[in-house]
């Protein structure tokens, strides 16, 4: 799987920080960053969540 966000339209909510902190992560500078845009399919299902909550559809993920 191979994880992508669009960081023009990133609105830097957190949402997806919380359905998956081992992949998304907003640090003191209030931007997002991915951790790993690779993960391992034991973080499918929280990815996948992450994607689907984001308020602005900015996660893409490839199969």
């Amino acid at each position: 799987m191979k994880v992508s966000v669009n960081f023009d339209n990133c609105a830097s909510t957190g949402a997806c920080t919380q359905m998956c902190p081992e992949v998304f992560e907003i640090r003191k500078d209030g931007f997002l960053y991915v951790l790993n845009d690779n993960p391992g399919p034991e973080l499918h299902e929280s990815v996948t969540a992450a994607e689907e909550i984001c308020p602005t559809g900015a996660i893409t993920i490839e199969q």
